[in-house]
């Protein structure tokens, strides 16, 4: 399977099941809003042969997560054929993040550093609800929270960059 992303594409969410039986899929949105997803009308979607495009019909909110119906999905059989997708869109799609705000693609692969102390490179972040967590990669695994103004003291896109006051060696 070809999971190699498109230059400029970000993953946006995943077509988890089918709902109902004239071809809808059910859709984790990894969106927030979830049903942000929808506004997309074009999603690049992963299959055994590569990414391929679909037209978004229809969607909407249904339950925690999201249902859609895609153009050429007709049936059940169809949209069980898509279970287990992936879901992108073009990066130059989505809207400016507002300040003070990031998305979590544009912090992904950045180098986090506690004062002088490299800590490792940001490898992807947890949702758990109270807040989103970094999982750093470096010497080892660090799990720090991305608070503003608390562990995560500077954030600069344009060098590469996260300050963190975290404890090096905890």
């Amino acid at each position: 399977m070809n999971a190699e992303l498109p230059d400029g594409a970000i993953t946006v969410g995943r077509i988890t099941g089918v709902y109902g039986v004239k071809g809808w899929v059910r859709v984790y949105s990894f969106t927030d809003p979830r049903d942000n997803i929808i506004g997309y009308r074009r999603w690049l979607v992963r299959r055994p042969s590569g990414w391929q495009f679909y037209d978004l019909v229809e969607g909407r909110a249904q339950g925690k997560g999201v249902v859609a119906a895609l153009a050429d999905v007709e049936s059940r059989e169809d949209a069980r054929d898509l279970m287990g997708s992936d879901i992108a869109v073009y990066r130059d799609e989505l809207p400016a993040a507002e300040d003070g705000t990031f998305y979590w693609a544009d912090l992904e692969g950045l180098q986090v550093y506690a004062g002088e102390r490299h800590l490792g490179q940001l490898s992807h972040l947890v949702e758990t609800g109270a807040n989103d967590v970094m999982v750093v990669k470096g010497e080892r695994e660090r799990l720090i929270p991305f608070v503003m103004g608390v562990h995560v003291l500077r954030v600069d896109l344009e060098a590469g960059v996260i300050e963190v006051d975290w404890d090096p060696d905890f």
